[in-house]
């Protein structure tokens, strides 16, 4: 196949073939004796794991994932990619929470903030009944995060993050963990409903379902490039099979 073969098939550019082969992706095409680049199958089939691994895991992962299968033993390839759908089944348990924990306020209305609400961080402390040090920590999470007196530099809670914080110290003792919420704050202040909430959360999780899919296919592909990497015929004076660099 030429470059622009590849590039078809794969669906992306000719010049992204050529980068990916730069950056070691794609094993060093053959040349020709005028120079220009022959791919085989192997190239295509590294080329489409690298389209479905980036898309479930990202260019950077997706980079180390393609071209350890060219460079290292096939148990460090398979631990690269069972480490992606790991982080992505963790993404998927944090959702799952958040959602739960969405659930878990219904009694705490988004708008039920009031003027007089806005408080230092020892008096919210002593409301809610927590320790000045567990608001700190919130802050520090990105949890609840105050303004800030622009005199004397002080925590100065507004009356929405004083009804962030009622709904973290909910959720808190409601045994929620820290990793989810985090993943709950942030649609909670945007949001105006909690039916905005949740359908946030559904979409982030039609996301990652795309994201597990593509990881799937990725595998398919990436199974292909392995089976020929293993059967193509060996350079006596190199390691890696011919068809993967070796001349």
């Amino acid at each position: 196949m030429r470059t622009v073969d590849v590039a078809r098939r794969a669906g992306c550019s000719v010049q992204q073939v050529r980068n990916l082969e730069r950056d070691g992706v794609l094993p060093p095409a053959t040349r020709t004796a005028t120079g220009y680049r022959i791919y085989g199958e192997i190239h295509l089939q590294s080329a489409l794991a690298y389209r479905a691994l980036a898309a479930g895991a990202g260019p950077t992962e997706a980079k180390k994932i393609v071209r350890a299968v060219h460079r290292s033993p096939t148990s460090q390839v398979l631990a690269l990619l069972d480490a992606a759908h790991a982080r992505l089944d963790a993404e998927r348990t944090e959702l799952r929470q958040a959602e739960e924990a969405a659930r878990a306020i219904s009694s705490e209305p988004i708008e039920d903030v009031r003027a007089s609400d806005s408080m230092g961080v020892s008096e919210l402390a002593a409301a809610l009944g927590v320790r000045p040090s567990t608001l700190r920590h919130w802050d520090a999470e990105g949890l609840v995060v105050p303004d800030r007196d622009p005199a004397r530099g002080t925590r100065r809670y507004t009356p929405n993050q004083v009804r962030d914080a009622r709904i973290v110290h909910q959720l808190r003792r409601a045994g929620y963990r820290i990793a989810p919420l985090r993943a709950l704050m942030p649609e909670l202040r945007r949001a105006r409903r909690l039916e905005d909430v949740a359908s946030a959360l559904a979409a982030r999780g039609a996301g990652i379902a795309a994201r597990s899919k593509a990881l799937l296919d990725g595998a398919a592909a990436l199974s292909a490039v392995l089976s020929l990497a293993t059967s193509a015929p060996r350079d006596p004076a190199c390691a890696e099979p011919a068809q993967v660099g070796c001349r």
